[in-house]
Formats: structure tokens, C-alpha cells, sequence
């Protein structure tokens, strides 16, 4: 039996030129690999088919997020030493957690500049490369940081993109997050009116997703993993329509590992929802069992990930490594702009 607490447990072999480095155009012609759980079986489509898979009655929920131009490239003003800086969390108004690089070169009281506009200067030093500093700005903070912040892709994709919204959902609203939630890339609004004209009711929530998801696990014991709190808000009408739907036996299908974490954070232990504007530092891991999702739409994610061992809850860590085996051999395209699973 897999030792399911050990990091190695959730691990395979991926190809380097199966990790996608730019999105597919339309977003809707990504493939998709479809698993049953109940007849295990596997079936190989294009993401427009998942209607076919969607009932009239499911709940599909979405994360609205929408992904900040959270990397900032400034100078040191001491020493004229390059600096790189990651928005990771606000703080307050003016106070931001970030991941700056490199971070020996920093200590409390550092003065950061990036432009005759902006400059912040380092309140705290953190573990992990994570530090806490102060901006200091002429006009609107948001409106400097969309001209000066660039997109906070992955480490893992080498290129930029054409166009920052190629990185954003087409239902993103509030702005927070430092990487986007990437299995709802797949959507057009186009896709999404088919599926509500079919019956399906679509419902937000809200998750801003932070510098975890670039986290990879370090302790071969997972349980020594620190999981980065992420705020998410669940309104009361959210909640009390999916409690309404789960007891009537409707499925509940999350888009994406984010949607996962604030069903699951926001329930009780009999899967009943609650409204909810908090942080969330859930570590959903097998043999965890889901209390709200029935169905989840999700990329294929990197080995002996927090985000794999999530998907190992629904499936089991055999099956989960099995499918993906399978998603190499048949050349899926892999992490944030690669190919989709459905898993119901």
C-alpha cells in the first residue's frame, strides 16, 4: 500500500516538452480526458464537449478571482542591486506580504525603487523568501501597478504572453490573485451560456489564490507542509443554494482545485455550507473525503504538488498516478495553459 503522508508517493515522470507554455486559442479546443468513477472509464474529448457531461440541475462553481500584474522589478536604492518583487498578500492599504528575490540581499528599512512613482521599503524579513513591505506611491497604487507589474506566470513557462487576459478567467471580477485559477482558462462565455440554456445552474465564489500554488512540497512528510492561507468569500445565497441542491441530490461540480478549497473550507462536518469571508489554509490530501464536490474540472498539476495530492483524494493516489501515466502517454499538455480533467 502507497504510503499516502510521503511526497514521493506523488510522483511521475513528465516529459519537459509537455508542459504547455502558451494557452490554446479558442480557449474551448484544450482536450479533455474524461473519467468515471463509477464505470472507470476513460474517455479522450475536447473541452467544448464537457456539455455532454453536465446534467440540467448540476451546480457548477466558479472562482471569480482575477489575477493582479503582481511581479515588480526595481532597484535596490543602497546599492543599484537588481530586485525582484511578488505581491503575494495585502495587508493593509499600503502593506503588502511579498516574495522578493533575492532576499539575502534585503534586511528591515531596505528602500526598493521602481519608478519615480513607486517605491516600498522592507518592514519585516520572513522565512521562505517572504518579507513584508511598505509602498510608497505618487497617485492610484492599481493604476501604477498595471503599467509596472507584469503577470505572475509560473516559473515553468519560459515565454510571455501576447495579452495579460490570456491569464485571466473570462468570469474574473475581483482583483487579488497571484496566479489564476487555470482550469476555468477553458471557458468562453459562449461555452458557459450553452450550458446554462442546458439546465446547469452556475454559481461564484471567490478565492484569491496565492504563492502556494508555486510552492512545491519540500518535507518528504507532507503533513510538514505549511499551506499558505488564501481569503475566499461564499455568500449567503451561494450556500444555502448549493445546501438546497446537495439535498436533493443534485451534483456539485467545482471548476478547479480553488473552488475545491472554499467548498470544503466553508462546510461543517455533515458538508452543510455556512457564508463565509475569511482565510482558508486547508490541505486537502487522501484519504480525505469531500464533503460538498461530487465532480471536479481541473488541469493536470506538478508532480508531488499539494494540487495532485488533492486530486488523489477523489480518485486515489493508484488512479490518480495512472491517469496521468495515461496523459503523458497520449501527450496532454500539462500545467497552467495545458489540457483539462473531468473527473465525475
Amino acid at each position: 500500500m502507497s504510503d499516502l503522508l510521503n511526497k514521493k508517493t506523488y510522483d511521475y515522470y513528465l516529459p519537459e516538452e509537455l508542459i504547455a507554455q502558451t494557452p490554446v486559442e479558442p480557449r474551448d479546443s484544450a482536450r479533455l480526458l474524461v473519467y468515471d468513477r463509477k464505470t472507470d472509464k476513460v474517455e479522450h474529448k475536447i473541452f467544448r464537449d464537457i456539455i455532454d457531461y453536465l446534467n440540467p440541475g448540476d451546480v457548477l462553481v466558479l472562482n471569480t478571482s482575477r489575477v493582479i500584474p503582481a511581479r515588480l522589478y526595481g532597484i535596490k536604492v543602497e546599492t543599484g542591486a537588481k530586485i525582484e518583487i511578488l505581491l503575494h498578500k495585502r495587508i493593509s492599504l499600503n502593506d503588502w506580504e511579498v516574495l522578493a528575490k533575492p532576499t539575502k540581499r534585503l534586511k528591515v528599512g531596505t528602500q526598493i525603487k521602481f519608478s519615480d512613482d513607486l517605491s516600498c521599503v522592507v518592514s519585516q524579513i520572513k522565512d521562505e523568501g517572504l518579507c513584508n513591505v511598505t509602498f510608497v506611491y505618487n497617485g492610484v497604487f492599481e493604476e501604477i501597478l498595471d503599467k509596472l507589474g507584469s503577470m505572475p506566470l509560473p516559473h515553468y513557462i519560459k515565454q510571455d504572453i501576447k495579452d495579460r487576459e490570456q491569464y485571466q478567467t473570462v468570469y474574473s471580477k475581483q482583483k487579488g490573485s497571484s496566479a489564476a485559477p487555470t482550469a476555468g482558462l477553458h471557458w468562453t462565455k459562449g461555452l458557459l451560456n450553452k450550458v446554462k440554456e442546458k439546465g446547469v445552474v452556475v454559481l461564484e465564489v471567490m478565492l484569491h489564490v496565492g504563492l502556494g500554488t508555486f510552492r512545491p512540497v519540500k518535507e518528504d512528510n507532507i503533513l510538514a507542509h505549511k499551506m499558505h492561507s488564501e481569503y475566499y468569500v461564499i455568500t449567503k445565497e451561494v450556500a444555502d443554494y448549493i445546501n438546497k441542491a446537495k439535498s436533493e441530490g443534485r451534483r456539485i461540480i467545482a471548476v478547479g482545485t480553488t473552488s475545491v478549497r472554499v467548498l470544503e473550507s466553508a462546510c461543517d462536518e455533515n458538508g452543510v455550507l455556512s457564508p463565509k469571508s475569511e482565510e482558508t489554509s486547508i490541505f486537502i490530501y487522501p484519504p480525505y473525503k469531500m464533503k460538498v464536490v461530487d465532480a471536479l474540472i481541473t488541469n493536470f498539476h506538478l508532480p508531488q504538488s499539494t494540487l495532485i495530492m488533492l486530486v488523489a483524494s477523489m480518485l486515489g493516489v493508484d488512479k490518480t498516478l495512472e491517469l496521468y501515466n495515461l496523459a503523458v502517454k497520449e501527450k496532454y499538455r500539462f500545467f497552467s495553459f495545458g489540457d483539462a480533467m473531468f473527473i465525475k
